[in-house]
């Protein structure tokens, strides 16, 4: 009788070294820089959130290599939310909403709108949605109700559709907005 040989190749996972995480920060420094900008929304502040991101990845002694690029920007995120420490502004209510006070630096300056954002709505607008995450991840990371990010998002989405740029998508995402508050309060 003929027996069955099975030769799987033992190889241990290979875990992420401190050279590792600099070569992604290296590769990656100018998107990575610019989450740092538009979170803290000062040049000083971005490159400590950098350089605080990227020594908190270089002391995780167990990140497979394969996810390592994957720690790169919740490390920058957590360590923005400590230097800048965004609170909430307004939570009781959507009738604290106005667009009294928008975001209006220069027109059709999207970038420089984003930048005029109060902390909070800053945190919440890059997070929600230039990073994706959910309510649910963003409130944890912000220390605050799913209801403070949501409104923080409606309002930030009121205040860039306010700047004057000549894009519908500002107010497409208002009215989706809407629709999903609309969904969560039934």
């Amino acid at each position: 009788m003929l027996e069955r040989t099975c030769f799987f190749e033992a190889r241990a996972p290979r875990y992420a070294t401190v050279a590792d995480f600099c070569g992604i920060f290296t590769e990656e420094m100018h998107s990575l820089y610019l989450l740092s900008f538009m979170l803290t929304a000062d040049n000083h502040k971005a490159e400590q959130c950098f350089v605080g991101g990227m020594t908190a990845c270089g002391q995780e002694i167990d990140a497979f290599m394969e996810w390592a690029r994957a720690y790169a920007r919740p490390a920058i995120l957590k360590h923005a939310i400590r230097i800048i420490m965004p609170t909430p502004e307004h939570t009781d209510s959507f009738s604290f909403i106005s667009l009294k006070g928008a975001a209006r630096p220069e027109k059709n300056n999207l970038f420089a709108a984003i930048m005029a954002l109060n902390a909070f709505e800053r945190f919440v607008f890059v997070m929600s949605i230039l990073e994706g995450q959910s309510d649910d991840e963003c409130s944890t990371l912000l220390r605050c109700s799913k209801r403070d990010v949501m409104i923080a998002r409606e309002l930030t989405v009121k205040r860039l559709a306010s700047t004057d740029n000549d894009c519908d998508q500002s107010n497409e995402a208002l009215d989706a907005w809407r629709i999903l508050f609309a969904n969560h309060q039934a």
